[in-house]
């Protein structure tokens, strides 16, 4: 038996990989495994942490990868806040994966990684604060503007912090209307970076003042003081652990709709998107599989609920099979998508 599953069994498989890499999705556990690649600068609501103490999160997020959808997350801490370092390291390192989830790495250095990760590499990059954020947080505006009779596509629109989470779900939010979105930002770099992509730059009086639709993602807690929501708004004040505005003195002052980060949380993201990009062998995760994931989330909350229930592997399996369909779509899938089913 241990000739089997050891030496020399294993050089027939070596031996045939070296002929066809292709055969090392097949014969081995790469295509099961996803790096979650971390510097611990921008863990959860605690910030710069550093990599040691954020590995709690990083196995976390493994464990939910791997109960969810059945991916094995790898945490893999780097003691760098270089980005050229931490591309490098993950270059270096890819092959080992099927993807390469970037975690808890702050603005403005995540978009710099990521993008040149993405260039480098022929598997899906996809920063979870940035994307994984932002699909969750489209979804339940979806889901809030609908109930509360308010018209998503002419409501104007403000975001408050424009880092990682903030950038991403202003640019979903462009990209799903049409408009420009209201943005402020104390980083100047993140601040340009928004206007580049379609943004117009503001101020916290004016949003709150002008805007329909709140979202905030600073980090900074009670940031939205009472007097500042008048009747009709939705506010998301999504940093946790606590948030930019207490919901319930949001609905005494007369929001229409208000939610905080513990309800509207990236878990219903991250694993569906990777299982799909990865069971189809996409290269990237395009805005389109995005969005796809988007809808399925909205298709699947139950009536009277902001979201569908982060536990409920149906709704991940949904999500997979819609971003692994939309990747045949494109054209960029590279394997029949077999459906993820459970053991």
């Amino acid at each position: 038996m241990l000739r089997r599953v050891y030496t020399p069994g294993v050089a027939e498989v070596c031996l045939k990989i070296a002929d066809d890499p292709e055969l090392a999705w097949l014969y081995t556990s790469i295509s099961h495994f996803v790096a979650i690649v971390t510097d611990g600068s921008a863990v959860l609501g605690l910030g710069d942490i550093g990599p040691l103490a954020s590995m709690p999160v990083m196995e976390g997020k493994a464990m939910l990868m791997e109960t969810l959808v059945g991916l094995s997350g790898m945490p893999i801490l780097l003691n760098t806040k270089d980005p050229d370092e931490i591309v490098q390291a993950v270059s270096t390192i890819a092959l080992t994966f099927a993807a390469i989830q970037l975690e808890d790495i702050s603005a403005p250095r995540c978009f710099e990684v990521e993008e040149r990760l993405q260039a480098m590499l022929d598997i899906p990059v996809m920063h979870d604060d940035q994307h994984g954020t932002a699909v969750v947080s489209a979804a339940a505006l979806k889901v809030i503007t609908k109930r509360a009779h308010v018209d998503m596509n002419k409501a104007v629109i403000g975001q408050i912090g424009l880092g990682a989470a903030g950038n991403a779900i202003a640019k979903m939010m462009m990209r799903l209307t049409g408009n420009p979105v209201l943005g402020i930002d104390l980083n100047d770099t993140c601040m340009e970076r928004f206007e580049r992509d379609g943004g117009k730059r503001s101020s916290l009086q004016e949003i709150m003042s002008e805007c329909e639709i709140v979202i905030a993602t600073t980090g900074t807690p009670n940031l939205i003081k009472p007097e500042m929501i008048h009747k009709g708004q939705v506010i998301l004040a999504l940093s946790n652990p606590t948030p930019e505005s207490d919901t319930q003195e949001a609905m005494e002052r007369g929001a229409v709709f208000a939610a905080d980060g513990k309800s509207v949380n990236n878990v219903l993201g991250f694993p569906g998107i990777f299982r799909g990009a990865v069971d189809s062998r996409a290269p990237r995760i395009t805005d389109e599989m995005l969005i796809a994931a988007v809808d399925v989330l909205v298709r699947e909350t139950p009536s009277g609920e902001l979201m569908p229930n982060p536990l409920d592997k149906k709704v991940h399996r949904a999500v997979a099979r819609a971003v692994a369909e939309t990747a045949i779509r494109q054209g960029i899938a590279r394997a029949e998508y077999v459906p993820y089913v459970e053991e």
